[in-house]
């Protein structure tokens, strides 16, 4: 009775061994299922996910691209504002800094002209007023010389008259003539050195109007040469703002150049997929964290209960 009783119990314990085996094989594929629906579910679930970023990521990236373009486009268009303005600052200065030097020179040609012609007008007054006195000198040293000739007429006359009579006149007569022409040398060297004096008073205030136009002239051209020094000057740093501009436009240009490439490829990523392509979930990897509270009742796992 006992050995009865226990191959009784043997073959129930073998039996719900049986029966426990079958409902854990059945509970383990019903499992296996609920895992396989559940990951498709988290498959179409994450996949809209995916879809969405992506979506949200293109919008952000092309209003950053546009953000971007506009600030380039500003900024290209600063620079080319403030580049014309330079140029047009630039021109502006060059051709005022031309005018006043062609009117300068204009002004110097007319000055210069005009105190030429009063020099020749008084050269020619001059010239005239000593060809005038020449001409009465020529008459009054004609008609001095007629006289003389008609005193030495009757001078000879008088002296043949009278040469055997009084030696002592012949003497004085003799003293007379070497008087007159010791006279005539020396009023003749007074009137050379007259004509010197006057070539040098002339030469002197030839010489006076010369410096005072050089020094004008030498005024004028330092005036100048400062004008074009502070002209280049500001041309330099004209050129030197340019150049900074330039270079801090290059630099932006390449920044947003640089992050355009990078949204290019960050768009390229996402329409082809690269960033969030769905990865086939096992149940032993977790994967991404699942909050059960979004959609609690459709993705609830069954409970098993024993039997």
């Amino acid at each position: 009775s006992a050995s009865s009783t226990c191959e009784t119990l043997e073959k129930e314990k073998n039996d719900l061994l049986i029966a426990y085996e079958g409902i854990l094989q059945k509970v383990k594929d019903e499992h296996i299922a609920e895992l396989s629906d559940l990951e498709e579910k988290l498959k179409q679930f994450y996949t809209g996910e995916c879809e969405k970023l992506q979506t949200i990521f293109i919008e952000e990236a092309e209003k950053y691209k546009n953000e971007l373009q506009e600030k380039v486009d500003d900024l290209n268009c600063t620079h080319e504002a403030y580049r014309l303005a330079a140029e047009a600052s630039h021109a502006d200065d060059l051709e005022h800094i031309k005018s006043e030097y062609d009117k300068s020179l204009t002004d110097l040609k007319d000055s210069q002209e005009r105190e030429n012609k009063v020099l020749e007008d008084s050269f020619k007054e001059k010239q005239a007023e000593l060809e005038k006195k020449i001409e009465e000198l020529k008459q009054e040293n004609e008609f001095l010389k007629e006289k003389l000739r008609i005193e030495e007429e009757q001078r000879k006359q008088s002296k043949e008259k009278n040469t055997q009579k009084n030696p002592q006149v012949m003497y004085l007569e003799q003293e007379l003539e070497s008087l007159k022409a010791v006279l005539e040398i020396k009023n003749e060297k007074l009137h050379q050195q007259d004509k010197k004096l006057m070539q040098i008073e002339k030469l002197v205030e030839t010489n006076t109007i010369l410096v005072e136009r050089l020094n004008k002239c030498q005024q004028e051209n330092e005036d100048l040469k400062a004008r074009m020094a502070n002209h280049i000057a500001i041309s330099r740093q004209l050129s030197t703002e340019q150049e900074v501009l330039q270079r801090s436009l290059d630099k932006e240009s390449k920044a947003n150049k640089r992050l355009s490439m990078e949204n290019e490829e960050l768009l390229w990523k996402l329409h082809n997929g690269d960033l969030c392509s769905p990865k086939k979930l096992s149940p032993s990897s977790p994967g991404i964290p699942f909050h059960p509270s979004r959609n609690s009742g459709t993705f609830s796992s069954p409970t098993v209960s024993p039997r």
